[in-house]
């Protein structure tokens, strides 16, 4: 499925502090055009009213609000408005916070503290369908995914019993059918017997090829 590019107008920005929320007007209009409807209010209350009487594309809401979080509003919006992306720009970087961020529905979680070229080229982003996160918050996520458990080691391929694995450890260190008759207390016969079994599963002729082939099988490691 390709990514949905997201238009930057109109747009609502949800940030309490006022050089911060000037900035984010700035970078918006220079991305979006002077003319672009970008909005700007202090507080979750004003940022649900404005959302109830109208239309928004995109938001960009900081975490710590004067009457709540901003996270709690993402989640607000995602329920009701799906259709409307939200992206974090805040100064808290902790995992918990950007963990219930990405739950509630946010697309994007930047850093205030980046300068105005790393925030616009991140907002820029969305117009291309990107989904913009700071390296230092990707790299809080990664960590926080568990690692795959190492994969099992394969079956080898020949099934030899218990008997034939030690019948055929004994051929390798170069033990003739007698002497691993007398050391696994087996008739010679029945050494014998094993061997031709261990042969014929390794699909080999002698006593050589068969610890060649186990040993590239694995068998013998």
């Amino acid at each position: 499925m390709q990514p949905q590019p997201i238009e930057l107008n109109p747009v609502l920005i949800v940030e309490d502090d006022a050089a911060a929320r000037e900035r984010l007007l700035r970078l918006m209009h220079e991305l979006a055009g002077a003319q672009a409807r970008i909005e700007a209010v202090a507080d979750l209350a004003a940022a649900r009213e404005h959302l109830q009487r109208s239309d928004c594309a995109l938001a960009l809401i900081d975490v710590q609000l004067p009457d709540g979080n901003g996270v709690e509003l993402i989640a607000w919006i995602a329920q009701r408005w799906p259709q409307l992306q939200s992206v974090i720009v805040s100064a808290y970087a902790e995992e918990e916070t950007i963990l219930a961020a990405v739950r509630a529905g946010a697309i994007g979680y930047l850093l205030k503290d980046r300068d105005d070229d790393e925030l616009r080229l991140s907002l820029k982003s969305l117009q291309r369908g990107g989904a913009p996160i700071d390296p230092l918050i990707a790299r809080r996520i990664l960590a926080l995914v568990p690692p795959s458990p190492p994969e099992p080691d394969p079956e080898p391929m020949v099934q030899l019993s218990k008997r034939e694995h030690e019948i055929l450890r004994l051929v390798a260190q170069g033990f003739s059918n007698r002497e691993i008759a007398e050391l696994a207390a087996l008739s010679r016969l029945t050494v014998e017997c094993h061997t031709k079994n261990i042969y014929r599963k390794l699909a080999v002729g002698s006593r050589t090829a068969a610890v060649f082939e186990a040993r590239a099988l694995g068998l013998l490691n």
